[in-house]
């Protein structure tokens, strides 16, 4: 038996702008993606199985509630991807749930990224990183993201990557994320997107000073999900009553992040009753 224990980690989208309708039916993105230190803990062991044709996975969660069935699970879907090309063993997983779900922030995808990164390490694969991005890319626009966890200048449907320069200040801050319980579909977030050009493209915003974020930075599913779900919004203005330098809800939502200067402690908000809440500073190296 081998065992390997991995850290998914959530990311956050600096801006997010919805530029163009694709012939497919999808919709032409431009955001940046930041890995941030909230992340789950994913244990996958090999484990003889006998009397089956084929490798088999067996999957415990704990921690934060998944809605829906454990065979749609994106780490179970990445187990399968892989084994249907590759030959793995069998496996026990152990997913300790600590990124919300439905929350903007990616955790899903990361733990598929994760699981195709535990099965190359486990089966002597080899698999580089290019080869293992496309593997993940068949489960998520965002899933490649995950295979390094760097930032990145994301276009196309969010699975197009560039190298991008973000100021330097940004690993000084410290970071507050407030998720209050509402979950966003996609067809909410989409329902009211009007695609057009961004007045300000995010890749350069980015490298420009934290305090001039406000000003460059926007999440078009903002202007739609706040209308629907105004107590989001409120979290977001209440975050910047109490000093937060830069505000905005990550990807669709429903999680709101904001950037301080120095750490803050008073969170104990009224609006804030029975969301999920973590502060944390971005100076953590993130260890997968």
């Amino acid at each position: 038996m081998q065992k390997i224990v991995l850290h998914p980690c959530a990311k956050i989208n600096l801006g997010l702008n919805v530029v163009a309708r694709r012939a497919d039916g999808y919709h032409d993105l431009e955001t940046v993606f930041y890995p941030i230190p909230l992340c789950d803990r994913l244990e996958v062991k090999t484990a003889e199985r006998s009397n089956v044709s084929e490798p088999q996975i067996n999957l415990s969660v704990s921690g934060n509630k998944i809605d829906g069935n454990t065979e749609d699970n994106l780490v179970v879907r990445a187990f399968r991807l892989i084994a249907s090309r590759h030959n793995v063993e069998s496996c026990d997983v152990l997913l300790d749930k600590q990124i919300p779900t439905q929350a903007g922030l990616g955790g899903g995808s990361s733990d598929a990224a994760s699981m195709i990164l535990a099965l190359n390490k486990l089966n002597n694969l080899k698999l580089t990183d290019r080869q293992m991005q496309d593997y993940a890319a068949q489960l998520g626009a965002d899933c490649a993201f995950f295979i390094t966890s760097q930032p990145v200048y994301a276009t196309g449907i969010g699975n197009v990557f560039e190298d991008v320069k973000i100021t330097d200040e940004l690993s000084e801050k410290w970071m507050a994320i407030v998720k209050p319980p509402v979950a966003v579909s996609t067809k909410e977030a989409y329902s009211g997107i009007k695609p057009q050009p961004a007045a300000y493209n995010c890749l350069h915003a980015v490298a420009s000073p934290v305090a001039s974020w406000r000003e460059k930075l926007t999440n078009d599913f903002e202007e739609t999900i706040l209308k629907i779900h105004p107590e989001i919004g409120k979290i977001k203005e209440s975050l910047y009553g109490q000093g937060a330098i830069f505000s905005q809800m990550s990807g669709s939502g429903s999680a709101v992040y904001a950037l301080f200067d120095n750490k803050p402690t008073d969170l104990n908000q009224p609006q804030y009753e029975n969301c999920f809440i973590s502060v944390f500073p971005l100076t953590k190296v993130i260890n997968m």
